[in-house]
């Protein structure tokens, strides 16, 4: 008996090549990749709207404060300025997705999806009190980030960023696997 074909899920990226590239690429620490990861990730975007994953949308907001950071163009209130709108757009969409008809508080909900509650804290300084260090910008990128690598992109790639598979089958299916995991960012952080 034949197996019936899943449904294919239309995604903007070409292929899981390009998909490990891109993550490769935006955790590798070299500027220039990590522009040229951000480029394709805007490419992703213009093909993909609004359907893009939140979490894929958070690494590279808070992967070009990084890059902006390293290239010393800004200035250490700028700097501020844009990790702590990173970090804002990320507590929010993340926890948004937790929030029922009845007002749940972020520290809760950060407490659910495992997101440390001084990075909750952080966000409620820059919202709603005196902007924080610059250093304590950098720090709470650095744990979101990973925190997004752990949660989300590891998840995505079976937790193995290089390994080929040798058969074509398997990357089909294997290919199939990671389109159908792309909906994370409406279920799965819940």
């Amino acid at each position: 008996r034949k197996r019936p074909k899943p449904l294919r899920t239309v995604v903007a990226w070409r292929g899981r090549a390009e998909w490990d590239q891109v993550m490769v690429g935006l955790y590798c620490g070299d500027g220039r990749l990590q522009q040229e990861a951000l480029d394709r990730v805007s490419a992703w975007k213009s093909r993909y709207g609004p359907k893009m994953p939140l979490a894929v949308d958070c690494t590279a907001e808070l992967i070009r404060c990084k890059v902006l950071d390293s290239s010393g163009r800004l200035r250490s209130h700028e700097l501020i300025l844009s990790y702590g709108l990173a970090l804002v757009r990320f507590v929010n969409l993340i926890t948004e997705r937790k929030q029922k008809m009845v007002s749940i508080p972020l520290r809760q909900l950060a407490i659910e999806v495992d997101i440390p509650i001084w990075v909750v804290d952080l966000r409620h300084e820059l919202t709603h009190g005196k902007l924080p260090r610059l250093a304590l910008c950098r720090k709470g990128c650095d744990v979101v980030l990973d925190w997004l690598r752990k949660t989300y992109w590891s998840r995505q790639l079976g937790n193995n960023l290089c390994e080929e598979s040798e058969e074509e089958e398997d990357d089909e299916e294997e290919q199939e696997e990671m389109e159908a995991n792309t909906e994370l960012d409406s279920d799965a952080w819940e």
